[in-house]
This record gives structure tokens, C-alpha cells and sequence, in this order.
């Protein structure tokens, strides 16, 4: 890359998501649609109701650890800046003990296999939907520790096939100002991209240099979820609140018939084991479930995380 290259300036637009709920009814549309932009966004997709289920036993959890505002209302997430022992973890704001407990909840691995996700899914794919065993959340407390999330692709952390798909959704209402999740609209057209060391989950931003960008954004409600390809280039709002945790997940999905990478079949960080994982579950149903599938594994590529020298920020 030529430095006439990288000093080359980006032009940056922020526009609003588009709702694509009518498109569950075009399948042909709702495929062409991620084909042209790379992501696509639903208004009330899951039952707001469950969506405040999960939030509040992740709340409790961090409550449990001394990180809720004592006095403030539990649901709100107002977190105590006093507080200790909020030193992040594998991106995902919290410390390895507080984050097993999230990983232990069955309700949250529950919701990545929510009818209303693997039938979206299933018409996006024309095919079987795979949800990976892999499921990632985060409690980002404000803390100077928890840098938001730089623009980054997932496939480079993810591999196996590219044909990879993440929703994100959070867990309850959450505002611009709140940190929500942006996207480079039909940066997936872009190839992968080269990469530059960073702060914030996964240590890599990539570096885009003549690009006219359009990064596209919502006030999210309990219940939206965003669905976008593994080359989508994406990265989350700067929460701009003094005091409220941003909680948010991470469920990703594939055609069983493509490559995949082991590390997607094991515990988010290796947490846990998933023998501790299960251990409090009520029901076996979704343990193990992957291995049903005969699966064809692709090894991990460690040259797709290679920091290259850029002066593009």
C-alpha cells in the first residue's frame, strides 16, 4: 500500500436503518437485500417480554457483584462507578467468574435457537440453519477498561466459511447514546480487509482507505435484532451515559454444510467447560446438539489477524 494511498480521506455518513420485517414474506428480496447491503434489521423481531427475561438475570448477576448503583431501580443497569472489581475480560466487559455465570444461564443459550431467529435464518440460508454453540455476551459498565468495539470484521475472528451470520440484538431499549451497534453499508463486497492493532473487543480495526462510507445506525428497542454478514464491517457506539450498562449479545449461524472452525463449537472464551455449563439446566435439548451434524472442520488461519502498518484511523 502506497502512502499516497493511505492518506487518501474517507468520506463518513451516518444514516438510519431501514426496517425489513416485510421482507420475511420475499425470501427471493430478503436475500437479495443482504446480497446489496450485507446486513439486515428487524423491528420486534423476538417477544420483548423474553428479551427482558434474560436482561434481568444478567442484571442480577451484576449485581451480585457489587456493580449495580445501590438505591437505583435493578432493571435500569445503573452501574455503581465505586464499585470494584470490574476488570474486563475477553472483550466482554466483565471479569471470568462473572461472565461463567452468564454462560451457566440456559435462557440465554436458549435465544440464539428462538423459532422466530432460525426461520429468518432458514430463508436467508434456502437451507438447514447451524446456530453455532459459540454465543457471546456483554455487560459493557462505563469504565475507561471498556473501549468500544473497533470497526472490525468478524470472519477473521471467526473463519471457517464466510457464509457466516451474526445477530445482534440487545438487551432491552438502547438509545444512540446508550452505544448501539453500526454498519458500513455493502462493505461485505469488500473483500477481507487488513487489519490494524486496537482497543476494544477483538484488538483489530480495519483499515479502510478511499472508501465512501455509510455507516448506518437505529435507537434500538427490547426485541430488534441486526443480522449481518461476516465480512460486514461494523463496531459499536461510544456509550455515552456516565452510569448505564449496555448488555447486548452475539448469536451467529451458518448452513451446516459449509467448513467451520472448532473454536466456534466451544465456550465463549473458554469460560467453562460445558460440563459446568449444563450443570443446572433443566432440560438436555440443546446440549450437544452440533453433534448431529457431520460437520467439515477448517483449520484456524492466524495470518488473518496480522497487524499491517497503516496511518488510516
Amino acid at each position: 500500500m502506497t502512502k499516497a494511498a493511505e492518506s487518501r480521506p474517507t468520506v463518513a455518513r451516518n444514516s438510519t436503518f431501514q426496517e425489513h420485517n416485510a421482507l420475511l414474506d420475499d425470501p427471493e428480496g430478503l436475500r437479495r437485500q443482504m446480497a446489496a447491503d450485507g446486513f439486515l434489521f428487524f423491528r420486534g423481531l423476538l417477544p420483548a417480554d423474553e428479551i427482558v427475561a434474560l436482561r434481568r438475570q444478567i442484571v442480577q448477576v451484576c449485581d451480585k457483584y457489587g456493580w449495580i448503583a445501590p438505591g437505583t431501580e435493578l432493571m435500569d443497569g445503573i452501574a455503581d462507578p465505586s464499585a470494584e472489581g470490574m476488570e474486563p475480560f475477553c472483550g466482554v466487559g466483565v471479569p471470568p467468574d462473572a461472565y461463567g455465570d452468564v454462560q451457566r444461564l440456559e435462557s440465554f443459550h436458549r435465544l440464539a435457537h428462538h423459532p422466530n431467529l432460525v426461520a429468518m435464518l432458514a430463508l436467508l440460508f434456502d437451507e438447514t440453519v447451524l446456530v453455532h454453540a459459540l454465543k457471546i455476551a456483554r455487560l459493557m459498565i462505563p469504565a475507561k477498561v471498556n473501549a468500544p468495539t473497533p470497526a472490525h470484521q468478524d470472519h477473521i475472528f471467526i473463519q471457517g466459511t464466510k457464509t457466516v451470520y451474526t445477530c445482534w440484538m440487545p438487551l432491552g431499549d438502547c438509545p444512540r447514546a446508550l452505544g448501539g451497534l453500526s454498519v458500513l453499508r455493502g462493505s461485505h463486497n469488500l473483500g477481507i480487509l487488513p487489519v490494524r492493532a486496537a482497543e476494544g473487543a477483538g484488538g483489530r480495526h480495519v483499515i479502510l482507505n478511499d472508501v465512501d462510507q455509510d455507516w448506518v445506525e437505529t435507537d434500538f428497542r427490547a426485541g430488534d435484532v441486526l443480522v449481518f454478514h461476516s465480512l460486514t464491517v461494523h463496531k459499536s457506539i461510544p456509550n455515552l451515559t456516565q452510569d448505564r450498562i449496555r448488555l447486548s449479545v452475539d448469536f451467529r449461524y451458518q448452513p451446516p454444510s459449509l467448513p467451520i472452525e472448532k473454536k466456534s463449537l466451544i465456550p465463549h472464551c473458554n469460560v467453562l467447560p460445558w460440563e459446568e455449563i449444563y450443570a443446572g439446566w433443566q432440560s438436555t435439548e440443546l446440549q450437544y446438539y452440533w453433534r448431529d451434524y457431520e460437520l467439515d472442520f477448517q483449520e484456524y488461519d492466524a495470518s488473518l489477524l496480522e497487524v499491517q502498518p497503516s496511518k488510516d484511523l
